[in-house]
């Protein structure tokens, strides 16, 4: 992620389905930021503070899809930015009505305006700014409701495809979650597409830390070319990005075999277009699925922050959420906000387990290694983690027992790395004969994260 942060209580709800008509609906808001002479400067969010934005390439969207199982709705939205911590979205949900549900993700996006605080002019000063963030809550709103408008009959079917090429992971073990997940959807008497839902799992961030045009990196071209051949509309949603799933060193060639280098808009623009050709390959083998009644489950909880540098940053005001007392218990009877960041300290967030008939959803808050989804942690751990005795957290997928699954990250919020504990590795000696410790650890509020999410999962999937 190039980054980190979040965690919540205890609220599980079960809500009852009443059986209906299925429907869909899809809509969008641009959001793309001002940028020149006379405007606030744009923070760049992802890499190193202060990268200001210079000009724009291509739009920041939100895009919405909302599904309705006769008066019962849903609504998954998608927002090009680095990510949105929990309050946002809850001030979202607060500007809509009607919905048993809403999820907002955000793709993770590295070249797109600051959202979280951590990328601004210096490390004690927050790239946010908060109108554009308020602009950002609003359009996230706007959109669901233009999907709510479009809401239509639909008959639905998915697919999915693998690429193992398409992404590298650039921390060891490897372990890479290169399947695709794709819905599309149709007007049951003639077929017409309606839209298309598509997940995939790789970092935005083929431009690099170099690049200082405003982009949706890869995701836009991806859109593009669905939209192109699908002939409607598209909502992408980033799934499994920890460990770490990027397109950085990763060989991308043109068509005439010519490798493209990182940072430059025509791997961006290959690489988007490569994937959403992924896509369209799982659309061919695509089947039909039944996606009601919608059986969704939340909890919130507390996560507790063991980082030292947003312990600071929190302290500082660059990072601006509410810190919780932790004494141990991810569902306390009490949450007790504090700012006694001296003390053990945690974060409030949301888990969701979604069964839409015969698809399950993971609604995960953050970014998820790999490992932990599909069930891959190092048993036994290399010796020279610091917690090679951890148990192995339940894996994610291993709790989906339906006919077809998929991972949502960064959903309603974004606490960025959680990390196998036995794989945790911040003190010498490293792991693999490494003489410095590799990348993650500095973005993940702390080992116990993995554990707690992994958990708190596992008790929603069965209905605990």
């Amino acid at each position: 992620m190039r980054f980190a942060c979040t965690l919540s209580a205890l609220a599980l709800f079960v809500l009852p389905c009443t059986a209906g008509e299925f429907k869909v609906g899809f809509g969008e808001t641009d959001l793309t930021p001002e940028v020149g002479a006379g405007k606030k400067s744009v923070f760049l969010a992802g890499f190193g503070q202060n990268r200001k934005a210079t000009t724009v390439h291509d739009p920041i969207m939100a895009r919405a899809v909302v599904m309705a199982d006769g008066d019962e709705k849903i609504a998954f939205v998608s927002v090009d930015v680095v990510g949105l911590f929990l309050p946002s979205v809850e001030r979202v949900r607060e500007k809509l009505t009607g919905f048993k549900y809403v999820l907002v993700s955000a793709t993770h996006n590295h070249e797109g305006p600051d959202t979280l605080g951590l990328w601004g002019a210096s490390p004690v000063q927050s790239g946010v700014d908060p109108d554009y963030l308020k602009r950002v809550e609003a359009g996230c709103a706007e959109a669901v409701k233009a999907a709510e408008k479009a809401l239509a009959a639909a008959t639905v079917k998915i697919g999915t495809a693998a690429d193992p090429a398409l992404i590298n992971d650039n921390r060891k073990p490897v372990v890479k979650h290169d399947e695709l997940v794709v819905l599309k959807f149709f007007e049951p008497k003639t077929d017409k597409p309606l839209g298309v839902l598509v997940q995939w799992n790789c970092h935005p961030e083929a431009l690099d830390s170099r690049n200082t045009e405003v982009t949706a990196d890869f995701i836009y071209y991806t859109v593009k070319q669905l939209r192109e051949t699908q002939k409607c509309p598209v909502a992408y949603f980033t799934g499994t990005v920890g460990g770490l799933m990027t397109t950085l060193k990763l060989p991308v060639k043109d068509e005439k075999g010519k490798e493209l280098a990182d940072g430059t808009f025509e791997k961006s623009e290959r690489y988007g277009r490569l994937v959403g050709q992924l896509a369209e390959k799982a659309l061919k083998e695509a089947v039909p699925v039944t996606l009601t009644p919608f059986d969704i489950r939340t909890r919130e909880l507390l996560v507790p922050v063991e980082n030292n540098i947003y312990r600071l940053a929190w302290s500082f005001g660059t990072l601006n959420r509410t810190m919780y007392a932790w004494d141990g218990t991810p569902t306390p009877k009490k949450f007790v906000p504090t700012k006694e960041v001296g003390k053990p300290v945690a974060v409030k967030t949301e888990v969701g387990y979604l069964k839409l008939g015969e698809l399950e959803v993971a609604a995960i808050p953050g970014e998820i290694y790999p490992e932990l989804v599909l069930n891959k942690v190092e048993n036994p751990a290399d010796p020279g983690a610091d917690f090679p005795n951890a148990a192995v957290e339940p894996a994610v997928y291993n709790q989906l027992k339906g006919k077809h699954r998929m991972l949502i990250g960064l959903a309603n919020d974004e606490l960025g790395y959680f990390i196998p504990k036995r794989q945790w590795d911040e003190n010498a000696p490293f792991c693999y004969g490494l003489k410095k410790a590799q990348y993650g650890e500095m973005n993940s509020v702390g080992p116990e994260a993995a554990p707690v999410i992994c958990g708190a999962f596992k008790e929603l999937a069965k209905g605990k």
